[in-house]
C-alpha cells in the first residue's frame, strides 16, 4: 500500500509518499519540503504537496509533528500551527492515519534502517544489539530523546522529553554557563546547551570570561564560523559543546539501561566527522564507578537522509500493517 508520510517542525515540513510492503518501508519517494511560515495550517500545507506531485493523495498518512502527542489540541513548537486530532480524517481526506512525536518517529527510523545507515563513534564496533535498549539523542533545533526496545517478540519505539532534564555542569566554565543561562530562564534544561541555539549560550559565556564583547549573530553563522575553525572562540565553544553532548547522551544511557546509543538529527549529520575527535567519548564514558560499564556501549551516527519521514512510515506499518 501507499502512504502520505509527513515531519513536520517548527521550520520546514516534509512530505513524502511511502510504499509499504509486508508491514515493512520498502519505498520513500523524493521528498517536498515547504516552508511552515508560508502556510496557514498543516491542512493548507497538505494541499499543496498534493499539488506539487501533480496526483491525488493516498487515503492514510503518518504525520510526525515536533511536539508532544497529548491532547484534544497540538500546538507546535516554534510553529504556530494548531492540530485537532479528532478532526484529522476530515481535514486531510484519510481513513488511517497515525500522529507521532518526530523524535519517535526516528527511533522507529533507527529499528529499521540497514548497517550501511550507520557509522561507528566511539565504543565496541559492532552491529547494533539485536535485544536490549538503545538509546536515540538528536541536537538540532531542540534536543530529540528516545528509545528503542528491542526483544524476541519485536519492538518499541519509547518517545520521550529527555531534553527537558536538567543541565548538569561539571567544570567551572559550565558553571558559568549555567549562571549566564540562569539569568535568562527560571530553569534551564540540558537542551540549552545540547541543541542548535545552545552553541550561542556557550559562545556568549567564553566571551565573558574573557573579557571580550558579546558579538550577536544568527546561530548559522556561528555555527559555520565554529566548523570552520576561522573563530577561535568559537571554535572553542564548538569543543564545549561536544563536551556537554558526550555527557548528556551517558547520562540518558545510564538512565534507559542502553546496551547502544544512536545520534541523530540534522545537527548529528553536519558534525558526524567531528565527533569522533572532539572530547564526547571522554564525557561519555567519565560515570564515576560506571566508566567501566560505559565503555561497553557502542555509539553510532545515523546518516539515513529523511529519518523523520522514513520512521513515521514504519510507526504507520506497526500499526496497521504488522
Amino acid at each position: 500500500m501507499q502512504i502520505v508520510t509527513a515531519d513536520i517542525g517548527g521550520t520546514h515540513a516534509r512530505f513524502a509518499l511511502a510504499t509499504i510492503e509486508n508491514g515493512r518501508v520498502t519505498h520513500l519517494a523524493e521528498p517536498v519540503t515547504l516552508k511552515c511560515a508560508e502556510y496557514a495550517s498543516l491542512q493548507t500545507a497538505w494541499e499543496a504537496f498534493g499539488q506539487t506531485i501533480g496526483e491525488p493523495l493516498p487515503r492514510a498518512a503518518a504525520i510526525a509533528l515536533a511536539t508532544p502527542i497529548r491532547g484534544e489540541v497540538l500546538k507546535m513548537t516554534n510553529n504556530p500551527w494548531v492540530i485537532r486530532p479528532a478532526l484529522v480524517r476530515e481535514k486531510l481526506n484519510v481513513d488511517d492515519f497515525i500522529l507521532i512525536n518526530d523524535f519517535g518517529a526516528v527511533a522507529h527510523a533507527v529499528q529499521h534502517c540497514g548497517a550501511d545507515h550507520y557509522s561507528h563513534l566511539c565504543g565496541p564496533d559492532g552491529d547494533l544489539p539485536d535485544k536490549g535498549v538503545i538509546t536515540v539523542i538528536g541536537p538540532g533545533t531542540g534536543l530529540g530523546v528516545a528509545y528503542v526496545v528491542r526483544g524476541s517478540d519485536g519492538y518499541r519505539a519509547i518517545e520521550t522529553e529527555g531534553g527537558h532534564i536538567d543541565y548538569s555542569p561539571l567544570d567551572s566554565i559550565e558553571d558559568a554557563i549555567l549562571a549566564r543561562l540562569r539569568r535568562q530562564h527560571r530553569r534551564v534544561s540540558v537542551e540549552r546547551v545540547c541543541s542548535g541555539p545552545g552553541l550561542a549560550a556557550i559562545y556568549e559565556t567564553l566571551a565573558s570570561i574573557e573579557g571580550r564583547a558579546v558579538v550577536s549573530m544568527e546561530d548559522k553563522q556561528l555555527w559555520q564560523l565554529a566548523l570552520s575553525g576561522e573563530d577561535s572562540l568559537a571554535a572553542a565553544a564548538f569543543d564545549r559543546f561536544c563536551l556537554s553532548l558526550g555527557a548528556a547522551a551517558g547520562d540518558f544511557a545510564l538512565a534507559q539501561g542502553a546496551n547502544a546509543v544512536v545520534i541523530a538529527g540534522g545537527l548529528g549529520q553536519r558534525i558526524a566527522d567531528r565527533l569522533p575527535q572532539s572530547g564526547f567519548e571522554e564525557r561519555f564514558v567519565a560515570k564515576g564507578r560506571f566508566q567501566q560499564l560505559m565503555e561497553t556501549i557502542p555509539v553510532k551516527l545515523i546518516d539515513h537522509p529523511q529519518p523523520g519521514l522514513f520512521g513515521a512510515a514504519a510507526a504507520f506499518a506497526q500499526e496497521y500493517c504488522a
